[in-house]
């Protein structure tokens, strides 16, 4: 859906761009949009339907960052959230750095494994949590890019992170609290 966005927006050829303007890919790409929001609330109603669903939703929804989409990709994609250590659910995800040392030579630390589709979610929504949203995650951010870390890391981390403020608050049964609750 968003490559299409994009290549209405960057065609540079007159041609191109009346092509697509008659192709209908702009009101296709909206169109898709609303089938979207109208899944997702669909599927939000669906778990609110059961009061365990419903309150493991509010708790993860909760966290400062954490979308009511990203809420439902947690929810659905990680069944055992809150059942989970801080390790276990940053590997169950993907999130967690792996060695590649062998013998003397100390390679990169890299993340890998874990479930995709939640690695993606939560990923995409640690950008805006790490610089707008989450006061914790963004003095994380801040502290590792003040260390030497590239961005793409210091977000990973702050990925990592947000995933197990999820597992905290649903394992806690409390909702989250910004100043100093983890």
């Amino acid at each position: 859906m968003e490559n299409g966005c994009q290549r209405a927006e960057i065609a540079s050829s007159p041609r191109i761009a009346k092509l697509n303007q008659a192709e209908g890919l702009t009101q296709e790409i909206a169109r898709l949009g609303k089938l979207q929001k109208a899944e997702i609330a669909l599927l939000e109603e669906a778990i609110r339907r059961h009061r365990d669903l419903a309150a493991r939703l509010d708790l993860i929804a909760s966290v400062d960052g954490i979308g009511l989409k990203t809420a439902v990709v947690i929810l659905v994609r990680i069944p055992e959230i809150g059942r989970l250590s801080r390790e276990q659910v940053a590997a169950l995800v993907g999130l967690a750095p792996y060695d590649d040392d062998s013998g003397s030579r100390h390679g990169p630390r890299k993340i890998c494994g874990g479930r995709k589709r939640v690695r993606w979610g939560v990923y995409a929504a640690a950008l805006p949590a790490s610089l707008l949203h989450n006061p914790q995650l963004m003095a994380m951010y801040q502290r590792l890019r003040a260390a030497g870390k590239e961005h793409k890391v210091a977000l990973v981390a702050c990925a990592r992170k947000l995933v197990i403020f999820a597992n905290t608050v649903v394992a806690r049964g409390r909702p989250w609290l910004p100043q100093g609750a983890f």
